[in-house]
């Protein structure tokens, strides 16, 4: 997989190090660089790039206040001298945070981490687009609709699916590889050892997902999320 990114920095010797950088990375593709986020404007709204690396404090128009107008799929890793605005990054969705000077290290490993995330999307969209997934099991491929799934549980390096026929397949998977592939929010990690369809349930009792004589429990790692779920479908 090839992601298009771009460079926006108002310093020269930093654009020219990450675009340095950026060539070194065979899965890394550099359609532009640019020295203010208004020069960069035009160019990546009407031709989005995937990556954008994009420095924080900036005249006219900063980083911050460009990554909130972005096409929602060009994702971002932050490259600052401040440290001070971490946590403003996250919460436009930054892939990373790069602090200057930054290391060839410390960028290939936030690159790194922004192809892993735009792989685990494309898995998750053809999931979802053809509703099923192939699995091994007793030394075979075995497809799994995945409207037929209720549940998935997980015991050490094994999972096992539970079909709404009442079938049980068994594969050497870990639960964190399987729920890379499945689509979310129609499945959601309610505990560490259960993957739950959400358009199956039918019945919460005390904070336990009912299915028949099996309750599977909702633990306080993954509550808020499940939870949310729960409250966007509820009517009072």
């Amino acid at each position: 997989m090839t992601l298009k990114c771009a460079i926006i920095d108002d310093e020269p010797l930093a654009a020219e190090l990450l675009a340095s950088y950026v060539r070194k990375i065979p899965f890394l593709n550099l359609t532009g660089t640019y020295n203010s986020a208004l020069n960069g404007m035009k160019n990546l709204r009407a031709t989005p790039v995937d990556l954008l690396f994009l420095d924080i404090q900036m005249p006219e128009l900063s980083g911050m206040e460009f990554a909130k107008i972005l096409p929602k799929q060009t994702r971002i890793i932050f490259t600052t001298a401040f440290s001070q605005y971490a946590i403003d990054g996250y919460k436009v969705n930054a892939i990373d945070y790069l602090m200057k000077p930054i290391s060839y290290e410390e960028f290939v490993k936030a690159s790194a981490k922004a192809l892993e995330w735009f792989e685990f999307m494309r898995k998750q969209a053809v999931c979802k687009k053809d509703k099923f997934i192939f699995v091994k099991s007793d030394y075979k491929l075995q497809k799994v609709n995945l409207d037929d799934i209720l549940y998935i549980e997980g015991l050490k390096d094994y999972i096992r699916i539970y079909l709404e026929n009442g079938e049980k397949i068994m594969s050497l998977m870990n639960m964190k590889k399987l729920e890379q592939h499945l689509p979310s929010p129609e499945f959601m990690r309610t505990h560490r050892s259960y993957i739950v369809n959400m358009t199956k349930i039918k019945v919460i009792d005390r904070m336990r997902i009912v299915f028949g004589n099996t309750y599977i429990p909702i633990s306080d790692s993954y509550k808020d999320e499940v939870l949310t779920y729960f409250d966007n479908h509820l009517l009072t």
